[in-house]
């Protein structure tokens, strides 16, 4: 009997299938977005050197006073500004955006936004 697949297993294969196209380069690096069900967590990612560049999460110090709840939109907005704005103090404007196969939508559309309110542009 064939077994079903999870959605967290399907979403792993859209990222696969996602990743296969999108890549970070220096100019250019990646904003990668992990969304587990109580955090979200956004890095910036040069994938020529292999190295995190920026990195921001609802468990940073700075957001942890700020939030009510750390599985909302509010708090997703919230990190995207974050990452953002350190990208930007990294000399960092451009970026493309991998979602890691989740749906843009929610969570994941919030944090993009919130990221382009702190002026990154992808």
């Amino acid at each position: 009997m064939l077994k079903k697949e999870s959605r967290n297993e399907l979403r792993k294969k859209r990222h696969i299938r996602v990743r296969k196209k999108v890549f970070g380069t220096p100019e250019r690096p990646r904003i990668n977005v992990y969304r587990s069900n109580s955090h979200i967590y956004a890095q910036i990612i040069d994938d020529v050197a292999g190295h995190t560049l920026v990195s921001a999460s609802t468990l940073d110090k700075e957001l942890r006073d700020k939030l009510s709840s750390t599985c909302n939109k509010e708090a997703a907005r919230l990190v995207g500004q974050l990452v953002g704005k350190r990208a930007l103090e990294k000399g960092i404007k451009k970026a493309v955006f991998d979602r890691s196969g989740y749906i843009y939508h929610g969570r994941i559309k919030e944090l993009a936004e919130g990221a382009r309110e702190a002026g990154l542009e992808f």
